[in-house]
């Protein structure tokens, strides 16, 4: 048991390295050195530094530092160490990648990263920074700033991560124009790297627990239910029926899936009766046992009217 927790906890931090490798370079090799930045706490690095001079890796080190102590408090300790080490591995990598002997990993003209198309730098950066976020957050980490916002109102009210980071990143993204030297232009590019971004870690971390309900109708409802139940574990409904042609009862199972158990299910039905019929229906915001938990916000304290 000891040697196994070992062995999730080093596959734990090997896939947060990854993903903190590919959000630095989505950054470092083709944000910032096209002047384009996206939103969130290094956004917002981004924007004090280009104010002050002060360069970005000190900003999102020291911001990131007060905001540890909320992760620390609200989500438990385990996410403040790997959140810790997400941090400090950022920083250095910003620093290091930020360096002018660095240069050439940089997606400017004259190198191999260097990218023709302007409007293709915020496709390609976006994509990289939701693929390394969604890596660090699926391991139980996170590289501070924004992400521990969302990840705290994630706790309590049912609001995906992307969607947050839409709307905090459409605030910082904005700013922008107010930075001389910028322009609309810009802030276009930030647009588009923040909606790449806020698309494609909401279709990685909420793919696999996205939710379907399945009909199913068969003469072999028997045995589909008994797979279904003792095979794959699910609770599954049996809904009384009237085929309104032949006006005789039927049993109709519903069950609900998650979305990677679906090809399973299919699988057991045309094994059991080809002939069945079958409809598939996405679901948002599944609740109880084997989904997920109910989110209803914190209590708020109500007034006592009888003083």
């Amino acid at each position: 048991m000891a040697r196994s927790k070992v062995i999730v906890g080093i596959y734990d931090y090997v896939v947060i390295t990854l993903g903190v490798i590919l959000f630095v370079m989505a950054w470092q090799c083709f944000l910032l050195p096209n002047n384009m930045i996206d939103g969130g706490l290094t956004g917002a690095s981004a924007l004090l530094s280009m104010v002050t001079g002060i360069s970005v890796d000190i900003w999102y080190f020291g911001i990131n530092v007060l905001l540890l102590v909320l992760a620390w408090i609200i989500l438990g300790r385990g996410f403040g160490i790997k959140t810790i080490y997400a941090i400090l591995l950022s920083t250095a990598l910003f620093r290091v990648l930020g360096a002018e002997n660095m240069s050439w990993l940089w997606a400017v003209e004259g190198n191999a990263l260097h990218v023709k198309e302007p409007i293709l730098v915020p496709i390609i950066g976006g994509l990289l920074e939701a693929v390394g976020l969604a890596m660090i957050i699926m391991r139980g980490g996170s590289t501070g700033g924004t992400d521990i916002l969302a990840l705290i109102v994630n706790k309590f009210w049912p609001i995906t991560v992307g969607r947050f980071y839409l709307y905090a990143d459409f605030i910082v993204i904005t700013l922008l124009i107010l930075v001389p030297g910028h322009c609309f232009t810009d802030v276009v590019y930030g647009y588009i790297t923040m909606g790449v971004c806020s698309y494609v870690l909401d279709l990685i971390i909420l793919g696999k627990d996205s939710t379907v309900q399945v009909i199913i109708f068969s003469d072999r409802i028997d045995q589909i239910g008994d797979y279904i139940t003792k095979r794959m574990e699910r609770g599954v409904t049996a809904l009384k029926a009237i085929g309104w042609y032949t006006q005789k009862d039927r049993l109709v199972l519903m069950v609900m899936l998650r979305r990677t158990e679906l090809s399973e299910l299919v699988k057991c039905v045309k094994d059991i009766d080809s002939k069945a019929f079958v409809t598939v229906v996405p679901a948002n915001n599944v609740f109880g046992e084997g989904f997920d938990e109910m989110k209803v916000g914190l209590p708020v304290k109500k007034k006592n009217t009888n003083q």
